[in-house]
């Protein structure tokens, strides 16, 4: 077993997140470390809990979704129940990824549609719609994206 301590500072640097983000974590129950007086000290179960965090996360599970998962690992040595949450949790946040995909494309869909009806309405004036879209950039304030 790794022995090695770990300072908030230490950790907030190795995953790229702020102390206060460690901090958040600890207050919904995620992390629990150790004092050492007033300082705050985690161990490798720690640091191995905060990765679960983070990846979960990264993947869009919530805090509570993520917190159950974990606390399953304590729970349940045979890590059955632990598994099964796993398999229940992605099966739902694929079935909301889905559903977002389905909705993007739909909204794409959509905007192709409006873009083309636009750029047919220009030719229709005589205008070059590539063109058009140019002088309106330049008149346009300047704006990230455009």
């Amino acid at each position: 077993m790794n022995d090695k301590l770990y300072s908030i500072t230490e950790l907030a640097e190795e995953f790229d997140i702020t102390p206060r983000a460690i901090r958040f974590y600890e207050t919904k129950g995620l992390l629990s470390p150790q004092r050492a007086g007033a300082t705050r000290v985690y161990n490798y179960r720690d640091r191995a809990r905060l990765v679960l965090v983070l990846r979960g996360k990264r993947l869009g599970f919530t805090l509570e979704d993520i917190k159950e998962y974990i606390d399953l690992y304590d729970a349940d040595r045979s890590h059955s129940d632990q598994l099964a949450h796993l398999i229940l949790v992605g099966r739902k946040r694929i079935s909301e990824l889905e559903q977002q995909l389905e909705d993007v494309q739909t909204t794409l869909g959509e905007l192709r549609k409006i873009e083309s009806e636009a750029y047919e309405a220009l030719e229709s004036r005589g205008l070059d719609p590539e063109e058009a879209v140019r002088d309106i950039v330049r008149k346009l304030p300047a704006k990230a994206g455009l």
